[in-house]
């Protein structure tokens, strides 16, 4: 006969190690009493819609009438400009009823005559600067990583390039970045006077737009993360930006705290919350429409992009609502089922 000398195992042990791989790949094991057992998802962070929504500041209205935000903490900057547009003020007509006032659209599109826009590019232009003549340089934004230097010469181009970050180190003009939904981020270095405005969609955020572009700040100007701050802009929150799963897949990919940003929301329709039982289905458990969505935190998502770029956490600022919440404040894409002027973030060097 022959003998077997068997390794003594400690099983607990293993199944410690097994379970901790599981949720690295966020997955758990659902024995229900089996011995096998079967992987399952394992659920999200849940809240009610309404205990997500941030409340949105109190714009600024300059003297011709613009009502925009400020970084309330980048007051002490004295050679600093910079705001973040709302919708309110301006001479737009084609995103508001009739008889409602003006408003501040300051995106090119088919749908607003271009004399229009610049107008109130202008109004923009004068509300931060003082001066309606102050160059104003933006991108054709693409959802990308491309972040690009800027000048006063590149007003002057009759076709714009295409990116998602300007830079520049160039006194007396404004850059700035589009949104209306997505997540602008404006940067400053304090020690050798550059600056950088970043337009952060979901694709931008996945391909590391603001960790990208700080390394590019990084090596076109010399600037170090403990020199920089920075503010992240109204865009829409994890109240009302329903993903699906393949966000998730594209984010777990790319970041180790991928999981972290998403959240399951429940419907905060008050007619749902008064009457349940109306909304109750025949269908399976799972199957139904009915129920929690994933939801995405991009503002979360690029803080911690800054995190990771360097920055200091007491050096990012957070400034505004979700645009989707705060529709008579912002512009919104998904809001208004695409029918939304632009919003415009912009930075610049006192001359």
């Amino acid at each position: 006969m022959s003998s077997f000398s068997t390794a003594k195992t400690n099983p607990e042990k293993e199944i410690k190690a097994i379970d901790a791989l599981f949720e690295r790949a966020g997955l758990r094991r659902n024995l229900r009493g089996k011995a096998a057992g079967v992987t399952l998802r394992m659920r999200f962070e849940r809240a009610d819609q309404r205990e997500l929504v941030p409340e949105p500041p109190v714009p600024r209205v300059a003297a011709n009438g613009v009502q925009w935000l400020a970084v309330p903490e980048w007051g002490k900057m004295d050679w600093l400009w910079h705001g973040f547009s709302t919708r309110r003020s301006g001479y737009s007509r084609a995103f508001c009823a009739e008889d409602a006032q003006g408003e501040l659209n300051l995106g090119f599109s088919e749908e607003e005559d271009r004399s229009t826009v610049a107008r109130n590019r202008r109004l923009l232009a004068e509300a931060i600067s003082g001066d309606t003549n102050t160059p104003l340089v933006d991108l054709k934004q693409i959802h990308s990583s491309l972040a690009l230097p800027a000048t006063a010469a590149d007003t002057d181009r009759k076709i714009p390039r295409k990116g998602d970050g300007l830079m520049t180190d160039e006194p007396g003009l404004l850059i700035g970045i589009r949104t209306a939904d997505c997540i602008p981020i404006l940067v400053a270095d304090r020690k050798r006077h550059a600056v950088a405005a970043f337009h952060a969609g979901w694709r931008g955020t996945v391909q590391r737009i603001v960790e990208s572009g700080i390394g590019r700040m990084r090596l076109q100007f010399g600037s170090r993360p403990e020199d920089l701050v920075a503010a992240i802009g109204p865009g829409i929150g994890p109240c009302c930006y329903a993903v699906g799963e393949d966000l998730l897949s594209s984010f777990e990919s790319q970041f180790a705290y991928g999981r972290e940003l998403f959240c399951e929301v429940y419907d905060a329709d008050p007619v749902r919350t008064k009457y349940p039982m109306l909304f109750l289905t025949q269908r399976a458990p799972g199957h139904s429409e009915i129920g929690p969505s994933l939801h995405l935190n991009l503002v979360e998502a690029n803080r911690r992009q800054l995190l990771a770029a360097g920055l200091k956490a007491r050096a990012i600022h957070i400034v505004g609502g979700c645009t989707s919440c705060h529709q008579e404040l912002f512009f919104s894409h998904r809001g208004s089922q695409g029918h939304a002027g632009r919003m415009l973030s912009v930075i610049g060097i006192k001359p």
